[in-house]
């Protein structure tokens, strides 16, 4: 390996000439991909716009539409019932599809075009759209400037942010990267080894649960949870008979990395709030990773506040590690689930 001390003198400027091309490259990728979710969730809106003027396509029938298209599409988020009618809105508010790509509508992540929905007054709507994507507005940015009304005040569009401001510059860009939306919609969000990891498992479900310890009872794969509009996922969850507690297990084929707890104790806590009943233990969490360095892991668990564990449970509590089966389990649970994958 070349060290720092032998590297070509125009190394540097190489190296952010790559970076700029690789940085560029994505943020029209990003751009394109989110134009062509914008359109589709355009046209499934018209859709249900359409089907809605018959007076039978009320709140049954979506949800009914959004549980058979989740089990159609299971790896696409934004199919919720809510979002379908966050769609159906949308094709209301800009009935031209015409209209969404000189507007910048199609510039936009969709949780902007959401902020944009109870805006009443079409020019107005189209004016904060143009705004916010010339100014590069993040979501609560836009939320902001349409409560104090900002353009309605300065009389003119404030569009030189990203020309000043470098950060806030690159937050739409930022912004459309985290849009879990549009990787999905792509098919490449990294998670891909994951799911097909989640398939094998379900497929000899009766084996995994035996290797799992006695008193685990089935409830999900890909386990939806809509959050005020916002979709989730939990990847496998089980109900533990004996101790009356939800369990939630996450899949990671990479490395251990610490904000692996975060997102594991974020599902917990929803789980907890919107399953467990008062008769419930308290919901645990189970992370399994394809490796880890203990001293990393025992770092983060011991700055989480959520009973969660990372293949080894000994920071655990006893009675909540009876709640889980043990690294030697776990590990024969997965080994012919990983050797079933295509």
């Amino acid at each position: 390996m070349t060290d720092g001390s032998t590297l070509p003198a125009e190394y540097e400027h190489t190296f952010r000439v790559i970076r700029e091309q690789v940085t560029a490259t994505r943020h029209r990728v990003q751009l394109a991909a989110n134009a062509q979710l914008v359109h589709l969730y355009w046209s499934i809106g018209t859709v249900l716009l359409e089907r809605s003027k018959s007076g039978q396509w009320g709140s049954g029938v979506l949800n009914r539409l959004a549980d058979d298209l989740r089990s159609e599409f299971p790896s696409m988020k934004g199919l919720s019932v809510t979002n379908l009618k966050y769609m159906r809105q949308f094709a209301a508010a800009w009935p031209e599809e015409a209209s969404i790509g000189p507007q910048l509508v199609d510039q936009l992540p969709w949780g902007h075009i959401r902020a944009l929905l109870p805006v009443a007054e079409p020019d107005r709507r189209a004016r904060y759209a143009v705004a916010a994507v010339q100014g590069s507005w993040s979501r609560s940015a836009l939320v902001h400037n349409l409560r104090t009304r900002v353009l309605e005040r300065s009389g003119t569009p404030p569009t030189n942010f990203s020309r000043l401001l470098d950060e806030d510059g690159a937050d739409l860009a930022r912004q459309m990267t985290r849009d879990p939306y549009v990787l999905d919609f792509l098919a490449v969000d990294g998670d891909l080894d994951e799911r097909k990891l989640e398939r094998a498992l379900v497929q000899r479900i009766e084996e995994t649960l035996r290797e799992f310890g006695t008193g685990f009872a089935f409830v999900g794969r890909q386990v939806h949870f809509d959050v005020d509009g916002n979709d989730f996922f939990v990847d496998l969850l089980f109900f533990h008979v004996e101790q009356l507690r939800y369990v939630v297990v996450e899949l990671k084929t990479g490395e251990f990395r610490p904000d692996n707890i975060g997102q594991l104790s974020f599902y917990v806590a929803l789980v907890d709030g919107e399953l467990r009943r008062p008769a419930h233990a308290e919901t645990v969490g189970l992370l399994l990773v394809a490796g880890k360095n203990d001293a990393v892991v025992r770092y983060a668990l011991g700055a989480s506040n959520a009973p969660v564990g990372v293949a080894s449970f000994d920071l655990l509590p006893t009675e909540l590690q009876r709640a889980l089966p043990s690294e030697a389990q776990l590990r024969r649970a997965l080994r012919p689930a990983e050797d079933a994958q295509p």
